[in-house]
Formats: C-alpha cells, structure tokens, sequence
C-alpha cells in the first residue's frame, strides 16, 4: 500500500528541472520530492534515444527503491526518448513528462507564427511533430535549435555576454519570421526569461509548460488518494556529476540552499 506521505521523484539530464520543480513545490508544498540531476550526462540533446532511454531507466530503477509514489520527467528530452517506455516498464506508476507548449501557443498567437526554441533531440522527435500535426495545422512554427544554451546554463551563466550573443542568434530569427510567441521547449530554458524580456518586444508571448507539469502530477494523484498533507517540506538533490557543483547553484536557480548527494552512475 503507498503511503500519501511517499516522496515523488523529478529528474533531468541536469539543472533545468529545477524550474519545474519550483513549479511543484509551489502547487503542492506538502509533498516530499527527490530530484536527481544527471550533469554526469548532460546534455541530453544531443544523444541517441537509447542511451536516454537508459539513464532514465536507471533514475527510475532509484527512485523506486526510495519508495517514490510518482516520477515526473522534468526534461522534454528524456519525455520524448523514454516516457513510453516507463510507461510499459511501470503500467501503475503515475508519471509525468514534458512537452512544448504547442497548443496554448497555437490559441495565443494573433500574428499566426509561433517560435520554438529547443534542443536538436526534441524537435526531431516523432512526439514533436505529432504536436505540430495536431495543435498547430493553423499556424506556422518556426523552430529553433539551441546548442550551447544548455551547458552555459548548467554552469549557471544566465546572462554572460557569451551567453547573450548565443541566444540572441537564435531569437532574433524567430523575430524576423514574425513570431509573437516563443515557446520554451527545454526546461532549462525557463531561467533565461528576464534576458529574453530584454530581447523581445513587449508584445511577443513567452511560454512553458512547468506550471502545466505541476497541475498534471496534482491531478494524479489525487485521482489515487496519494496526495501528501500536512506542512511544507524540502526537497532532496542528488547529482551524478559533482555534487558540490550543484550545491553551489541551487541558491541561483532554486532560491534557496540545499545538500546535494552523490548518485551512483
């Protein structure tokens, strides 16, 4: 029998989770969540399906021995390479996984041209192009790999001047194209909205899908009975790179501090 009080586990290939972990936090403060950083194998973008689909399987396999009731995906990625597979692996587990924001894009855009800013591995996906098949047959997406955005992140550069001209050229053809919403199709991406806002107009919609996540994972598990209660609580991090590396940008990019262990390879 799970237990309400079980933890949930979230996992990315690195950082960029910690948006949508915020995110649950937020909605569900009660809740007990684990959350594993695989920087030892960041970025995901750019590897095949099957050595993601394994990295996850591992996180999974973990993430079960600590008794998590529910696994949440917190990597566009991973979702697309692996989700499915869990799914087979663990019929009556509750997961959550990430996915561009491709229809609430598609209702706001006036100008009829949404932008997508992701990894190669995401819009490469079968998964993605189903999206645009079914949300997005009215519009036109424009969409935008971005090599490099990752790993600056995971350093936690958020607006180095490197930084800003990598992401500048990657914007400004969304801009040109006429795009007035930008989808935030990988989670780390999120950290990079006060630059963006300085490189867009006011006008240009911004989008992700971390709220999303939370809600859906909330709707789970309550539709269980495994909805935790009682007072706020804090999340445990582990990283399969370095932990200390990790414990150094938790207060940048999770406003708070935290201990970080190490996690088995």
């Amino acid at each position: 029998m799970v237990e309400r009080s079980a933890p949930v586990g979230v996992m990315d290939s690195g950082v960029g989770g910690l948006s949508v972990l915020g995110e649950i936090q937020r909605l569900l403060p009660a809740e007990s969540l684990l959350y594993v950083a695989d920087c030892g194998h960041v970025p995901y973008g750019e590897k095949s399906a099957d050595y993601i689909r394994q990295r996850c399987r591992h996180i999974a396999g973990f993430f079960r021995e600590q008794g998590a009731k529910a696994m949440v995906l917190a990597c566009n990625t991973a979702t697309v390479a692996a989700v499915a597979d869990l799914r087979e692996l663990y019929p009556d587990w509750p997961l959550v996984g990430m996915e561009p924001a491709v229809k609430p894009a598609a209702a706001a855009t006036r100008s009829g041209v949404v932008g997508v800013l992701a990894t190669t591995g995401t819009l490469q996906s079968a998964k993605f192009a189903a999206l645009l098949d079914r949300f997005a047959s009215d519009v036109q997406v424009v969409t935008q790999p971005c090599p490099g955005l990752v790993e600056l992140i995971e350093t936690g550069d958020l607006g180095s001047p490197v930084l800003r001209q990598l992401l500048f050229g990657y914007v400004q053809p969304l801009l040109d194209a006429g795009c007035d919403t930008v989808i935030l199709g990988c989670t780390h991406y999120p950290f990079l909205r006060p630059l963006l806002a300085e490189m867009v107009p006011q006008h240009v919609a911004i989008i992700d899908t971390g709220a999303a996540v939370a809600r859906q994972l909330e709707r789970l598990l309550a539709a269980r009975g495994l909805l935790a209660e009682g007072p706020a609580r804090e999340a445990a991090f582990w990283s399969s790179a370095e932990p200390a590396s990790l414990q150094a940008i938790l207060p940048l990019l999770f406003n708070r501090p935290g201990s970080v262990q190490a996690f088995a390879l």
